[in-house]
């Protein structure tokens, strides 16, 4: 549910501790729930709206969610061939993640291969992120359904064991994509994409009745889904609102390309109610992605998400990390370095990254910087709102070369450049049909280490 820190993270208030009040009913809650082998629903056809989420709700509320699959912990050993060694897909504050294989039908363990791939997170009893975090994100995914939103399957509590059952992303994190050696870089097209993703995730959720803040908004938490070839579709096979594709639990999204969804609800955070502009709480997050007024008040708004976004964004242009401590100076803060030169049209190109060669529309560059630095407002109150800038980011998708907004015909738009001529292609040639190699760590909801270090 996060990075794993040299120092610890504070939990907003009481006790992480898996035994903090609830560990008899925890366990009162899975054996209770763990009867039924399918959960009544995991339909995500419909969106749930988080108007009707109780709060506060108690820990056997939240773990008797009929949305769920209670999982016993020897399910998930066998699901995970007993956590070998070689079902690693990836570490992080929260622990391991495990890749694992259940049945399409009852949701019980299955044989390497058949039925459906999951993601098993798996917590550290020594962590630093405990149980609170854990259900937290229970209670938020196990009520909130959206496409950009990662599907929660299921859970597993029984003594000191805590673990979350996910649908397996196999383009794995937008970290992975952007900064992992190696990797193929990302088309503009795809970045724009995996933004307007993103954004519509956290516009789903700051726009329901009762809000939630996520707060904790970066690249590792945004994860991809596998380009997948209608072609190659078995008959599709509908079980509570998913397809099943060569063996995998897939969204209904296989006609779309690297469609982005929010993973790690453990920080999210109820929005303020009543009269109240903010809510006061511990400061948490992840160091340059975190609004500065928060960091400096602990006052958190849907503004601090914002700003998180715009970082993001930054991150999408730029190809460079949030932090990055092996630059010098003031380069380390991707924000200050980049800040003064998104509002130039002529100084832009500094800034934009030099794996896309060049094949970018030049206004729709700048029209997402200008975004960007607009979201990056030191003043959260001028900052727009997250369904202002999903809607300027579909625009800028939409438009099409010469019609206006950012489409300057360039070589991603046009072969020909403004004058006429033939541009020169880059040499170089990517396949982005196809899956990336070693790339295992990132195929799960868990964020692999980076050098942004968690707020404390």
């Amino acid at each position: 549910m996060g990075n794993c820190l040299d120092s610890s993270a504070k939990v907003d208030s009481s006790s992480h501790s898996p035994h903090a009040n609830s560990a008899s009913s925890s366990s009162r809650a899975s054996s209770k729930t763990s009867r039924s082998t399918v959960p009544s629903s995991l339909s995500i056809n419909s969106y749930s709206s988080v108007e009707s989420l109780p709060t506060p709700r108690t820990e056997g509320e939240i773990l008797s969610s009929p949305n769920l699959k209670a999982f016993t912990f020897n399910e998930l050993k066998n699901a995970t061939r007993n956590f070998r060694p070689d079902s690693l897909l990836g570490e992080g504050g929260f622990g391991y993640v495990f890749k694992g294989w259940i049945d399409r039908t009852t949701l019980t363990a299955s044989k390497p291969g058949s039925g459906i791939v999951v993601a098993v997170k798996k917590l550290k009893t020594e962590g630093f992120q405990g149980h609170k975090e854990w259900l937290t994100e229970v209670n938020y995914l196990g009520q909130l359904s959206h496409p950009n939103l990662v599907k929660l399957v299921g859970y597993c509590v029984e003594g000191e064991n805590r673990l979350l059952v996910y649908e397996f992303m196999p383009k794995g994190s937008l970290e992975n994509h952007l900064f992992r050696r190696g990797a193929q870089p990302l088309t503009w097209a795809i970045r724009m994409k995996v933004a307007i993703g993103a954004a519509k995730g956290l516009t789903f959720l700051h726009d329901a009745k009762s809000q939630v803040i996520y707060r904790d908004f970066k690249a590792a938490n945004i994860l991809l889904d596998a380009v997948i070839n209608p072609r190659n579709l078995i008959s599709p096979t509908p079980y509570s609102g998913f397809h099943f594709i060569s063996n995998q639990l897939l969204y209904r999204s296989y006609s779309q390309e690297f469609n982005s969804k929010l993973s790690d609800f453990g920080l999210a955070k109820a929005g303020p109610t009543g009269d109240k502009t903010h809510v006061s709480t511990q400061v948490m997050g992840t160091h340059g992605y975190a609004a500065p007024e928060y960091v400096a008040t602990g006052r958190l708004t849907a503004k601090s998400d914002v700003y998180s976004f715009g970082v993001v964004l930054l991150e999408l242009l730029s190809g460079r990390r949030a932090v990055d401590k092996s630059k010098v100076g003031m380069e380390q803060s991707l924000v200050d370095w980049a800040t003064p030169y998104l509002g130039d049209k002529r100084k832009l190109f500094r800034i934009m990254d030099t794996r896309l060669g060049g094949q970018y529309p030049q206004k729709g560059a700048y029209t997402a910087a200008s975004l960007a630095l607009q979201c990056l407002n030191p003043d959260a109150k001028l900052r727009p709102k997250m369904s202002e800038v999903l809607a300027k980011l579909e625009q800028l998708e939409s438009t099409k070369p010469g019609t206006g907004i950012g489409n300057r015909p360039s070589q991603i738009d046009s072969p020909r450049g403004s004058s006429g001529s033939v541009v020169q292609k880059s040499p170089r040639r990517y396949s982005y049909d196809r899956p990336l190699l070693n790339i295992t760590p990132g195929a799960s909801p868990l964020p692999t280490h980076n050098n942004s270090p968690r707020v404390k």
